[in-house]
């Protein structure tokens, strides 16, 4: 691992399963695509992309089956182009379905169930969900699954369409417990390489306040919650982590070093390539 980058890794839980959806970036031209089973304690590696994929623009479905993603790939001579939103089955990337953007200006795509409040927008598709665009709003994916926006969290600056111009702080309380764990967004310098590891271009810092002391979380670039109230996280040396947090110290329950994983893109079996 000498002189290596670490890899950049951030997750979507599903809402109504014990599924994660894990992307990883690195090396710089590849994206993977993994399932993490919270349940199992297992993690599945899936898809290897030679090109980028957004997981801030991605969303897995409530029952953790699929996925909305958003990938950028200059080498690609389909008729999406090069910039496009597909819908797969975890942990696979083959396209069920499919359709260009305008470039990366494009906010992507989530999950939406709620069909009393189906919109114009809403693109129906084979299964019991319709895709929505994804609100213009810092951390909109974690807003999704129980993350506020903490009190001393600055406001949105009037006039920011996309946003940025602030450093939001959300928070969400444990499942069953008392911890609370914090979010901050620390700025977006323009790339995602080097120690600060900014998924999708925004650096972000963690903490986790457990009986009225603060501590800070600076070695993870990813944490949430497990329903059961266990902390999820992925290191910024490239773990993915489950805590324990009952009792003294965080014992480690769970742990896969996705740093050691290499590109080696194979064909999705015959299960993903269909509804």
């Amino acid at each position: 691992m000498k002189g290596k980058v670490p890899p950049r890794i951030y997750c979507i839980p599903a809402t109504k399963a014990p599924i994660v959806a894990v992307f990883r970036r690195g090396p710089t031209n590849w994206s993977h695509l993994g399932r993490w089973d919270l349940a199992a304690r297992r993690y599945e590696p899936g898809a290897w992309l030679g090109g980028r994929i957004f997981p801030r623009r991605s969303d897995l479905s409530p029952d953790g089956l699929f996925l909305s993603y958003f990938a950028h790939r200059p080498s690609s001579t389909w008729e999406h182009g090069e910039a496009y939103v597909a819908v797969s089955k975890l942990p696979w990337l083959t396209a069920l379905h499919a359709f260009p953007t305008c470039g990366t200006w494009t906010r992507g795509y989530y999950f939406a169930e709620d069909e009393d409040c189906a919109s114009p927008e809403d693109m129906k598709l084979p299964i019991p969900y319709r895709l929505r665009s994804i609100p213009v709003v810092q951390f909109a994916t974690e807003r999704r699954r129980g993350w506020e926006e903490a009190p001393d969290s600055p406001g949105r600056v009037p006039g920011d369409a996309w946003d940025q111009r602030r450093n939001a702080r959300l928070q969400k309380r444990q499942p069953g417990g008392e911890c609370l764990l914090g979010v901050e967004s620390l700025g977006w310098p323009g790339g995602e390489f080097g120690v600060a590891q900014a998924v999708d271009g925004l650096r972000v810092g963690y903490w986790l306040e457990k009986d009225g002391e603060l501590q800070l979380l600076d070695h993870l670039q990813w944490a949430d919650w497990s329903r059961e109230g266990h902390l999820l996280a992925a290191t910024r040396d490239g773990k993915l982590q489950i805590w324990n947090l009952d009792g003294g110290g965080c014992p480690i329950l769970f742990e896969e070093d996705l740093s050691l994983l290499e590109p080696d893109p194979a064909p999705a079996p015959a299960w993903a390539r269909k509804w």
